[in-house]
């Protein structure tokens, strides 16, 4: 026979006395409401309030709650409102003490230990304003159907398979997080079967009621201050009801239909057919400037394609669309129609992954199975536009493949290609079945493996001094290269005027020579092609040397004898160098407006170009396969193409950027320059005669300090592109410019200073790898040189970086 509640009450006031402390008045309250609803047929239900509770109440009460399973409560929920340092561990033992009994946990800024998302019984579990930074939930989630994580402004990114203890989720709410990955967060989404009602922004139907009429309970709330999280109506409820899902009597068909109420107003028949650990130190809480809440620019991301047309008093009609621009900017709110009632919308508490561009387009696509998005609810014409635009923008796969395949399926069929091959050297006739070109199979193999590699393997690079007497040293990278020939080396110079070649493939430095003279920089690196022992290194203080690795040597002292070591005439303020093709002639550019050059063989320099542009010259390139040919890019906007053989004092033609160019670099084949201008302005020239051949249409964030370096990948397949004000390497197809992916960048250690891109280099040696130069914003703060295997899962996330020194001057050099 149950517990009845008279027993639990005299239960936990005996548990009371033995613990020593007087019953709470707030749990003898609840226990009492409980009876009237028992006695009025009502669903007999606890709902404990937080707030109400001491420390010194968790003994007696958890003693309650291991009789509730037992008992006549059917179900009990737990909440808080109020902001106070109650330790988040005692609600876990309260939850895990009530079993099977717990229906909705509704908690509000409290701090948990790495343990607390480890399988909570639950049908509702709202963390408003929680601290996690990586989201891990583990264990079972079995009952569970709406997840409420809004406001949890440190919540940047998701554990890969953190939803796949969740079959039955129904709801997600992210407003107001920090989460901006498209590719992360879609795969992680992708393990929720169930899932059929998403936010990430909260589009807010305001014709009737305001967006602050009530309390995030669903309580009016007249005393609440408007401007809190948890003063919004949607800020803790979702729009499925959360009485009728929970009733086992509610067909799944009246349950969905809950799905479509917003802000009171029911969408109709028609519309419906139509439509790292977890804990509070895991990750580093990047810094983002986001535009304002309820930005309008998010506007031209809602139903791009769609009915919005802008009237002059500032909303937008879904009639009409046909004809519309679907990039034309909003101001102010729009207006849905539907039959002859107008609703009115604005957006509240967006996310930064609602401001990349068709990111509502990507969601629709990527996740069929939604049936609202941010409020909105999905037609049947928005999810065919969102497979046009997805199309258009993105690519799924690299090397346009349509679906992923299983990597040893590959594998197979690239070993029946070559027996077909050794047979037909054999004079033996075969099929044309496997007649693809020499590339067809490492690209689908490629494919088959990025698509099994959502969060790609990316961890620091690792440098061990063992010929420093095995000292243990820190660096601090300024500038790095990859050899051309030897696939297993990298050069890269520091801040403090190091020069370091290391195996990074195992971390172990093979060359060193410490800085010269007075402090400086070490902004520009350069191998020989030809000599691949010998590389140019030139530092901010104007000195340039040649070095040959062969013949570099240090003692545990660190006294470097210089030879080997070829001295120029210093280039002042340098920021870039570079060998021509024949390892004749190198250039250098700088914080002026000449470039001098150098003969390799003599060391003398052989003359300075003056005046090739009006403001500072940061890179200059030489062709790949061309002695004579170089481009120049400047803060002046123009980029220049310069032919040794004319005496540079025309150049071959310029191509002009709407902001400074950051960087230029030509094609491996030279057929194309990738231009870099300041805030994500990516263009991809004809080297030929500098013609525009695509724009990689890359969001700019406003910021002029945003410097940003682009570089090819895979030959001249893709680039990658990253810049000094974002945690986020971009690549895409260097011939159709669509997305491929987003990198971003994460860091630990407790630290909350942000991350940034400093430079990055694809690896010339395999495919979908590179390497990236990190640095925090925080000054004397460590930078940190990143390697990237984007066919190699991680699975695991294990945190790098925690480091300590100065912030590098973020504009200069490649």
């Amino acid at each position: 026979m149950a517990i009845d509640i008279r027993t639990l009450e005299e239960r936990y006031i005996s548990s009371c006395r033995r613990h020593h402390v007087l019953p709470n008045p707030a749990i003898l309250a609840v226990l009492f409401k409980a009876k009237i609803k028992k006695t009025c047929h009502e669903l007999c239900s606890l709902e404990i309030s937080l707030d109400h509770l001491k420390e010194t109440d968790f003994p007696p009460l958890l003693d309650l709650c291991m009789d509730l399973d037992a008992s006549e409560i059917e179900a009990v929920d737990i909440h808080n409102e109020s902001l106070y340092a109650l330790d988040g561990n005692y609600a876990l033992l309260l939850m895990h003490a009530i079993n099977q009994k717990l229906r909705v946990v509704d908690l509000h800024d409290l701090s948990f230990g790495k343990d607390f998302l480890r399988g909570l019984t639950c049908q509702v579990l709202t963390l408003r304003s929680s601290h996690f930074r990586k989201l891990n939930m583990m264990g079972e989630f079995m009952q569970i159907h709406t997840l409420n994580l809004d406001f949890s402004s440190s919540l940047t990114s998701f554990q890969e398979d953190c939803f796949t203890c969740m079959p039955n989720l129904m709801c997600l709410s992210l407003c107001d997080t920090r989460i901006s990955n498209l590719w992360t967060t879609f795969a992680a989404l992708s393990k929720l079967p169930s899932l059929v009602e998403l936010r990430f922004q909260n589009w807010s139907c305001c014709n009737d009621v305001g967006p602050y009429s009530a309390s995030s309970s669903g309580k009016s709330d007249d005393k609440t201050d408007s401007n809190q999280p948890n003063s919004v109506d949607y800020g803790g409820r979702l729009s499925i009801n959360v009485g009728d899902v929970t009733n086992q009597n509610s067909s799944t068909e009246q349950g969905l239909r809950n799905l479509f109420l917003i802000n009171n107003v029911v969408i109709n028949d028609d519309v419906q057919g139509m439509a790292e650990d977890s804990s509070d130190d895991s990750d580093l809480d990047f810094s983002n400037p986001l535009q304002e809440h309820g930005s309008v620019e998010l506007l031209s991301n809602v139903f791009a394609g769609g009915n919005i047309q802008v009237n002059p008093q500032n909303e937008a009609s879904f009639d009409n669309l046909q004809n519309q621009n679907e990039e034309e900017p909003f101001e102010g709110v729009f207006t849905k129609h539907i039959g002859d009632v107008a609703l009115t919308y604005i957006s509240y508490h967006a996310s930064p992954i609602c401001f990349e561009k068709h990111y509502r387009e990507y969601m629709i696509a990527s996740l069929p199975h939604l049936r609202l998005l941010d409020n909105l609810p999905i037609r049947k014409i928005d999810q065919e536009r969102a497979m046009i635009k997805f199309s258009e923008y993105f690519e799924n796969l690299p090397y346009r493949r349509k679906h992923k395949e299983n990597v040893v399926h590959m594998l197979q069929k690239r070993e029946i290609r070559a027996s077909q091959t050794h047979a037909q050297s054999h004079g033996q006739k075969t099929s044309n079945l496997y007649g693809k070109s020499q590339y067809f199979y490492t690209r689908s193999l490629c494919a088959a493996k990025m698509g099994s590699s959502a969060w790609p393997f990316l961890h620091p690079l690792s440098v061990s001094g063992s010929n420093l007497g095995g000292e243990s040293r820190s660096f601090r990278p300024r500038q790095f290269e990859y050899h051309p020939s030897d696939s297993s080396l990298m050069v890269f110079g520091t801040l403090d005027g190091e020069v370091i070649v290391v195996n990074h493939e195992n971390g172990k430095i093979v060359s060193y020579i410490p800085s010269l003279g007075a402090m400086n920089s070490v902004l520009g690196l350069c191998w020989l092609k030809k000599y691949p022992s010998k590389l140019i290194a030139g530092s901010d203080n104007g000195s340039l040397k040649l070095y040959d690795i062969h013949q570099m040597q240090s003692t545990i002292a660190g006294i470097y004898s210089g030879a080997g070591s070829v001295t120029f005439d210093d280039f002042d303020q340098l920021t870039s160098v570079h060998v021509n093709f024949t390892d004749e002639l190198f250039l250098a550019s700088g914080y002026s407006r000449d470039v001098a050059l150098y003969d390799i063989s003599s060391g003398r320099r052989l003359q300075v170009f003056t005046d090739m542009h009006q403001e500072h010259i940061n890179v200059v390139k030489f062709a790949n396969h061309s002695p004579s040919l170089f481009a120049t890019s400047s803060f002046d906007q123009d980029v220049k193409m310069w032919d040794l053989r004319q005496k540079p004092i025309r150049p071959c033609y310029t191509s002009s950027s709407s902001r400074g160019n950051v960087m230029v670099c030509f094609s491996p084949d030279d057929h194309y320059l990738l231009v870099s201008a300041v805030d994500n302005e990516v263009r991809q020239l004809l080297a030929v005669d500098g013609r525009l051949h695509l724009n990689f249409e890359i969001a700019s964030t406003g910021s002029s300090q945003n410097y940003t370096r682009s570089y090819y990948m895979n030959g001249r397949d893709y680039i990658i592109s990253g810049s000094c004000d974002e945690h986020v390497v971009r690549i895409c197809c260097a011939q159709t410019g669509r997305r491929l992916r987003d990198i971003s960048l994460e860091g630990g250690g407790g630290s909350r200073s942000s991350m940034f891109v400093q430079s990055l280099r694809g690896d010339p040696f395999r495919e979908f790898n590179m390497s990236i130069l990190a640095a925090y914003m925080r000054p004397r703060s460590r930078s940190e040189i990143f390697k990237v295997n984007m066919l190699a899962s991680s699975d695991y996330a294990k945190e790098h970086l925690d480091g300590q020194q100065a912030c590098p001057t973020n504009s200069m050099g490649g």
